[in-house]
């Protein structure tokens, strides 16, 4: 996302091609250690692994989801692109 627009449109048909729902998707974030809390509540029901940085400024976070369709998957993304210095991999 990185100040760059996420083309939803075109990340919707790449996951209707790529996946069958309900599918298991992992999410994988970067984000400076002051927004994680940001980025964890964005997963409520789901066990969420961080990882510091080695310096300790940053901190990486993956979840994995159970979605039913591309759209549970897009609006994960739609509600991270206003988290300040997300990165999403």
């Amino acid at each position: 996302m990185n100040n760059k627009e996420l083309n939803f449109d075109s990340f919707r048909e790449k996951l209707e091609y790529e996946y069958e729902w309900p599918s298991l998707y992992t999410f994988k974030f970067i984000v400076p250690r002051k927004q994680e809390d940001a980025v964890v509540e964005l997963f409520p029901k789901v066990n969420v692994r961080t990882k510091e940085s080695s310096g300790g400024k940053y901190v990486s976070v993956t979840a994995q989801l159970m979605a039913n369709s591309s759209d549970s998957i897009i609006e994960v993304y739609e509600k991270a692109q206003h988290i300040e210095g997300l990165i999403a991999l």
